[in-house]
């Protein structure tokens, strides 16, 4: 309870998100109201392992963070399943969350997420978890609390479908996989 509590003020997890740092004078403004709940499931979370932040007043996803006891070394082509000590509900179905890579990981490393992208619905209520791909052809150390990933919240459109046998025209069409070229 303290730490939901230390969520809500010290204003760390969704707000930031909200409302983006204004000049001197001006009124913070936001489109989105968005309420998340946050359950934390390890004791250290919070304590020895950080609450999942956004970096800077500009961020637009949350860091994620290993929540495991010891290193874990993932060898070339390795894929590993990684908890973050912490589940979520959105509650709301116009909002979900992309659990993204982080660039200087894939960049550098070669440490990229082994789904490529993590899809979080907003009834989803399991913890938070991170499948990283070792994609180099070097081991790559992970220790406890390292930032491996990050979670942004997008908010989501339920199209109406409606059966048709034709389309309208447009310019396109069908053509894809590079047929408008590269310049």
């Amino acid at each position: 309870m303290i730490r939901w509590i230390l969520l809500k003020l010290v204003g760390i997890f969704l707000p930031s998100l909200i409302s983006k740092a204004v000049s001197p004078g001006q009124q913070a403004t936001s489109n989105i109201a968005l309420n998340v709940e946050f359950k934390i499931l390890d004791n250290e979370l919070g304590d020895k392992i950080p609450l999942p932040k956004f970096s800077t007043a500009g961020s637009a996803a949350l860091d994620l963070r290993t929540n495991i006891k010891e290193k874990k070394v993932l060898q070339p082509d390795e894929t590993f399943l990684f908890t973050t000590g912490f589940s979520i509900h959105i509650k709301d179905s116009k909002y979900a969350a992309l659990i993204l890579p982080r660039s200087g990981l894939g960049h550098k490393y070669g440490i990229v997420l082994g789904n490529l992208v993590g899809l979080i619905d907003s009834d989803y209520q399991g913890e938070i978890m991170v499948s990283l791909w070792n994609r180099s052809k070097e081991s790559f150390e992970v220790l406890p609390g390292d930032r491996i990933a990050q979670m942004m919240f997008f908010a989501v459109t339920s199209p109406n479908f409606k059966l048709v046998s034709e389309f309208d025209f447009s310019e396109r069409g069908s053509k894809g996989f590079g047929s408008s070229g590269t310049k």
